[in-house]
C-alpha cells in the first residue's frame, strides 16, 4: 500500500508537456515502443508520406538509403513539403509539419484523396525521436534546407541552392536517438526489404529503391501487376488450382482491390492493406473478404448441387484452406486502431468489401466451372478433415484432462505454478532429455523430451497432425489447445525453449517445431514466448582451464586471447546435447545467468509464410536453389 502522506496531487503537480516532449516521454503511444520494431517504424512513417504523394499521383520514385552511421535518407520526387509561411502560425509549413503534432495536409479535402498519414503525427514523431533530422525541399525552383535536433529547429529555414522548376521533391535524413532506442540493435535490411516489396506491390507503378551502405547491398522494387503479382509471388513455390482472381472497384470513394488464388497447400495466407499500410491485425476489410468468400462458395456449391441440401454449409476454415489472398483498400478517411495502424476500424468497409467480392467472385465461378468445381472439391476435403481434426482435438483434450491436468507422462514438470516464472525445454531425444532433467532447476524449469522427429506440419492437415504422439504431448504440456481452439490464457509456461543438437538432425527438428508453432500456434510467437537455446559448439581445455565457445568466431577469439593454436589445446566439438554431463549443460545452456537464448519473432508474416513453404513444402526445385545459393555459408556440416 502506498504511503498516502508522501503523495501530492495539487495544481502544481499537473505537468504540461510542451511541443514534442510528449513523444519523447511516451514513444510507445506514437511508434509502438522503443524496441527494434519501433525503430523500423520510424522509417515506415517517413516513407509512408512519400507513398501518399504517389497515391495522389505526384510521385513515382522513392529512394531509401541506410548510411554506415545508421542514419537514413528518404528521397522522393513528389511535390515537396510546402515551405511558405502559415498564415495563422507565422512559421513555415515545413517547420509546422516537423514540430507540431497533428499538423499536415491530410485533414482537409484539397491535398490528398487518400493517405496513410491521417493523424498528422508521423514526421513530427520521427523528428522528436531522432538525434538529428535534416530536410531538403525542392520547390518553386529553389532548394530549401532546415536542421532539427531532438525535435527542435536549430536554425531558420533557408535557401541553399537553385533547381529547375520542373524538379520537385523532398529529401529527409535522420539519425535515431540512441538515448531513447537503447539496446544492441539496428535496422535490418531484410525487414525493410520485405516492407518495401509489399509497398511496391500495393502501389503499382512506383519505383522503390533500397540501398544499405553498411554492407554494400541494394534492391529495387517495381510491379506493374500490383497485388495480382503479389499473389503470384507468394504462390511461386505452390501448385495453384486456377488463375489469379483480381477484383478492383470503387464504391462511395472507397476503392476495393482484391486478388486471390487457391493452392494445394493446407494453410491460408491472407494479408490486408489500407492505403498501402499493412494492417497486420486485419480489420473490417479482412472480415469483409473472408465472409464474402465463404458465402459465395456456399451459394455456388448449393446452386450447382455440389453441396447437397441436407449437408451443412462450409465454415470459414473450410473455404480458406490453401487460399492466398490480398485485400487492399484505399479510403479517404481511414480509421485505425492506433497510430501504429495495425487494424482498420471503418465499419462501412466490411459491407462494401463483401458486396464487391461477392459479385465478382460469383461471376468468376459461373464463367469458369472447372475452377469452381475444383475449389468446391478442395472445400469438401477440408470440411471432412476439419471434422476429423475436431474429433482428434477433442480426444487429445479429454485424454489430457484425465492425465493429471494436461500433463503427458514424459513431461518432467517444475514445482512453480506461476506461468510468468516457468520455462519448458523441448529437448531432442531421451539422452539429452536425461541430462536436461538432471541439470535443470526443478523449481521453475520443465523438460519435455521428444522421441524422433515430429510430423512435417507444412505437408499435413490438422487431423493427421493430431494423431502424432509427439505433437499430442506438446499440445498437452503447453495447455493452450491448437488451431481454432488455441487460447493463450491456458499457457502453462512463460518461456517455451527449443533445445536441439548442433547438427543436421538437430537443425531439422528445430525447423519442424518452428513450422508447427508458426502454422498452428502463431500467437505464441507474436507474444514473445518462443525461444531457441544456444548450446556451445566447443569446449576448449588449456592448462587445466576450460572455456566454452558458441560460434566459430568465438572459438578463434578465445584461442587468440590464450595466445595458442588448435594443436596446443584440447578442443572438444559438441555435436549432441547428450555429450555434455548435466552440470555442463546447466552451466552453458540452461543457467539464466550464463545462457544465451534467441527469441523467435515474426517480423514479416508474408515472408515467413513464403520461407516456411519453400523450406518445408512439397516443391523441391525452390528448396534446391536455396541450398545451392547458401551452400558456401554452411559451417560445422556433419560428414
Amino acid at each position: 500500500m502506498a504511503d498516502k502522506n508522501n503523495l501530492s496531487y495539487e495544481a502544481k503537480d499537473i505537468q504540461v508537456l510542451e511541443g514534442l516532449e510528449a513523444v519523447r516521454r511516451r514513444p510507445g503511444m506514437y511508434v509502438g515502443g522503443t524496441d527494434i520494431r519501433a525503430l523500423h517504424h520510424l522509417v515506415y512513417e517517413v516513407v509512408d508520406n512519400s507513398i501518399d504523394e504517389a497515391l495522389a499521383g505526384f510521385c513515382d520514385s522513392i529512394d531509401v538509403i541506410i548510411h554506415p552511421d545508421s542514419s537514413v535518407t528518404v528521397t522522393d520526387n513528389g511535390r515537396g513539403i510546402p515551405v511558405d509561411i502559415h498564415p495563422e502560425r507565422g512559421k513555415s509549413a515545413l517547420e509546422l509539419v516537423m514540430t507540431v503534432l497533428h499538423a499536415g495536409g491530410k485533414f482537409g479535402d484539397g491535398s490528398y484523396k487518400v493517405s496513410g498519414g491521417l493523424h498528422g503525427v508521423g514526421l513530427s514523431a520521427v523528428n522528436a525521436l531522432s538525434e538529428w533530422f535534416e530536410v531538403e525541399v525542392k520547390r518553386d525552383g529553389k532548394v530549401y534546407h532546415q536542421r532539427y535536433e531532438r525535435g527542435k529547429p536549430v536554425k531558420e529555414l533557408d535557401v541553399i541552392g537553385k533547381a529547375p522548376k520542373t524538379e520537385t521533391g523532398t529529401r529527409q535524413t535522420f539519425k535515431f536517438d540512441e538515448t531513447i532506442f537503447v539496446g544492441d540493435f539496428d535496422y535490418k535490411y531484410s525487414t525493410l526489404m520485405q516492407r518495401f516489396r509489399e509497398m511496391a506491390f500495393v502501389t503499382k507503378g512506383v519505383n522503390i529503391y533500397l540501398n544499405d551502405e553498411r554492407a554494400d547491398r541494394e534492391m529495387t522494387f517495381y510491379f506493374e501487376g500490383g497485388i495480382s503479382s503479389f499473389v503470384r509471388y507468394l504462390n511461386r513455390n505452390r501448385k495453384t488450382l486456377h488463375p489469379v482472381v483480381h477484383i478492383e472497384k470503387e464504391v462511395d470513394d472507397i476503392t476495393v482491390d482484391v486478388a486471390f488464388q487457391y493452392t494445394d497447400a493446407y494453410a491460408e495466407s491472407i494479408y490486408a492493406f489500407a492505403n498501402t499500410i499493412n494492417t497486420i491485425d486485419g480489420g473490417t476489410h479482412l472480415t469483409g473478404l473472408r465472409s464474402a468468400i465463404t458465402r459465395t462458395i456456399n451459394d455456388y456449391a448449393k446452386k450447382q448441387k455440389l453441396l447437397k441440401d441436407e449437408d451443412p454449409n462450409f465454415k470459414g476454415d473450410d473455404t480458406r484452406e490453401g487460399l492466398t489472398a490480398i485485400v487492399s483498400i484505399k479510403h479517404p478517411d481511414p480509421q485505425f486502431e492506433s497510430q501504429t495502424k495495425v487494424k482498420l476500424m471503418n465499419a462501412e468497409v466490411q459491407s462494401i468489401t463483401t458486396q464487391v467480392v461477392n459479385d465478382a467472385f460469383g461471376m468468376f465461378l459461373e464463367q469458369d466451372s472447372r475452377a469452381g468445381k475444383t475449389i468446391v472439391e478442395k472445400c469438401l476435403t477440408s470440411a471432412r478433415a476439419r471434422r476429423a481434426a475436431r474429433k482428434a482435438r477433442d480426444l487429445v483434450i479429454r485424454k489430457s484432462a484425465l492425465e493429471s491436468l494436461t500433463l503427458p507422462g514424459k513431461l518432467a514438470d517444475c514445482s512453480e505454478r506461476d506461468p510468468q516464472k516457468t520455462e519448458l525445454y523441448i529437448v531432442e531425444g531421451d539422452s539429452a532429455g536425461g541430462s536436461a532433467k538432471q541439470g535443470r532447476d526443478r523449481h521453475f524449469q520443465a523438460i519435455l523430451p521428444l522421441r524422433g522427429k515430429i510430423l512435417n506440419t507444412e505437408r499435413a492437415r490438422l487431423n493427421k497432425i493430431l494423431n502424432n504422439n509427439e505433437v499430442k504431448a506438446l499440445i498437452s504440456a503447453l495447455g493452450t489447445g491448437i488451431g481454432e481452439g488455441f487460447n493463450l490464457e491456458g499457457l502453462r509456461y512463460g518461456r517455451i525453449i527449443i533445445m536441439t543438437d548442433a547438427d543436421v538432425d538437430g537443425s531439422h527438428i528445430r525447423t519442424l517445431l518452428l513450422t508447427f508453432f508458426f502454422r498452428y500456434m502463431q500467437p505464441l510467437i507474436e507474444s514473445g514466448h518462443l525461444y531457441i537455446a544456444q548450446p556451445p559448439l566447443y569446449r576448449i581445455n588449456y592448462r587445466k582451464k576450460s572455456q566454452y565457445a558458441y560460434t566459430e568466431e568465438e572459438k578463434d577469439a578465445v584461442l587468440k586471447e590464450m595466445g595458442v593454436t588448435d594443436s596446443k589445446v584440447t578442443l572438444s566439438r559438441y555435436k549432441g546435447l547428450g555429450e555434455m554431463n548435466p552440470i555442463q549443460l546447466w552451466d552453458t545452456t540452461m543457467n539464466p545467468e550464463e545462457r544465451t537464448l534467441l527469441q523467435v519473432s515474426i517480423e514479416d508474416a508474408t515472408e515467413a509464410d513464403r520461407t516456411f513453404d519453400m523450406l518445408m513444402g512439397a516443391a523441391v526445385p525452390p528448396r534446391r536453389r536455396f541450398i545451392q545459393t547458401h551452400a558456401r555459408e554452411v559451417r560445422n556440416l556433419d560428414i
